[in-house]
C-alpha cells in the first residue's frame, strides 16, 4: 500500500515557479489581461476623489483658474515677471495645465500602494496596475482643464498652429516622468511612511524650480543648463511653445530641453520599474 501511494505521488507532475527575468519581469502581458481592473481602479479613483464635495468635478476647473488668478496678480501684476509678450494669464495657465497633471499623478502614484493595502493583501493581480491607474485617472482632470485653456486661448484670440501636434509628445513625457518618480516613491512608501509627508513638500519645491510662474529665459544663460536636469522643464516649455507661439513668435522650440527631459525621464522610469519589481515581493508582508 505504501509502495502504491509512493508510486502515485511520484507520477504527479511537479511545477516549479521561478522569478521572471528581463522584459518578462514587467508582466506587461498580465497587465493587459487585467486591463479591466486597471480601468476600474482608475474610475474608482475619479469617483472617490470628488465624492461628498459640494462642487464636485467643478474643482477640476476651479483649481487651475484660481491658481492662475493668484499667479497673475502676484507674479504678473506685483512682481512684473516677464511673459515673453504673452498675456501672463495664458503664460501661466499653459504651464499649470501639464504641471498640475504631473503633480496630481505623482502624488497619487506615490501613495497608491499604501492606499490599496487591503486589495494587495487579499487579491492576486499585477501590482504595477495600481500605480498605472494613478496616471490614467488624472488624465480626466487634465482633459477638462485643457478644454478651459483652449477656451481662454480663443477668448484672447491666440491662433493655434501646427505646433499643437507636439502636445501629445509633451503630455506623454509628463506621464512617463510622473510614473517614473511615482514608482520610486510608492515602493519606498510601503516601508517608510514618511514619504506621505515628503511628497507635498517635494512637489511644492519642484514647482518653483520648474519654469511654471516664470520663463526659462529669466534664468541667466550660463545657468540655464541646470534647468535641463529637471525633466518637467521640457514639458512646460513645450506646452507654452505649442500653444502660444502662434501669436508670440519669441517662444523658441524647446529642442535641447525636451531631449534632455526625455533622456532623464526614461532613466528614472527604467530605474523605478526595476526597483518596483525588486521590492514587490515584500509589499503584502509589510504594507
Amino acid at each position: 500500500m505504501v509502495a502504491q501511494v509512493t508510486q502515485a505521488e511520484a507520477s504527479v507532475p511537479t511545477t516549479i515557479i521561478e522569478p521572471t527575468r528581463g522584459l518578462a519581469a514587467l508582466q506587461l502581458r498580465a497587465v493587459w489581461q487585467y486591463r479591466e481592473l486597471l480601468f476600474f481602479l482608475a474610475w474608482r479613483d475619479i469617483k472617490v476623489r470628488y465624492k461628498q464635495t459640494a462642487l464636485g468635478v467643478a474643482w477640476i476647473v476651479l483649481q487651475p483658474l484660481l491658481s492662475t488668478v493668484v499667479f497673475t496678480l502676484l507674479f504678473g501684476g506685483l512682481l512684473h515677471v516677464p511673459s515673453e509678450g504673452a498675456p501672463y494669464a495664458l503664460f501661466a495657465l499653459a504651464a499649470l495645465a501639464p504641471w498640475q497633471y504631473f503633480a496630481g499623478s505623482m502624488s497619487r502614484v506615490g501613495t497608491s500602494l499604501v492606499n490599496s493595502a487591503n486589495l494587495i493583501t487579499k487579491v492576486y493581480f499585477p501590482r504595477l496596475i495600481i500605480p498605472l491607474s494613478g496616471v490614467i485617472s488624472t488624465l480626466v482632470d487634465f482633459a477638462i482643464g485643457f478644454v478651459v485653456l483652449i477656451v481662454l486661448l480663443i477668448g484672447y484670440r491666440v491662433p493655434l498652429t501646427l505646433h499643437v501636434l507636439w502636445l501629445p509628445a509633451f503630455l506623454l513625457l509628463a506621464v512617463v516622468t510622473a510614473l517614473g518618480f511615482g514608482l520610486w516613491l510608492a515602493s519606498l512608501n510601503v516601508r517608510y511612511r514618511d514619504i506621505n509627508y515628503l511628497i507635498p513638500f517635494l512637489l511644492q519645491i519642484w514647482m518653483y524650480v520648474t519654469p511654471v510662474v516664470y520663463g526659462s529665459t529669466l534664468i541667466p544663460e550660463r545657468y540655464r543648463f541646470l534647468l535641463a536636469l529637471n525633466p518637467m522643464t521640457g514639458v512646460v516649455e513645450g506646452f507654452r511653445w505649442a500653444l502660444l507661439s502662434g501669436s508670440m513668435p519669441t517662444f523658441a522650440a524647446p529642442g535641447p530641453l525636451f531631449a534632455a527631459s526625455v533622456a532623464i525621464s526614461l532613466i528614472v522610469l527604467v530605474g523605478g520599474v526595476v526597483f518596483f519589481r525588486n521590492t514587490e515581493r515584500t509589499f503584502a508582508d509589510i504594507i
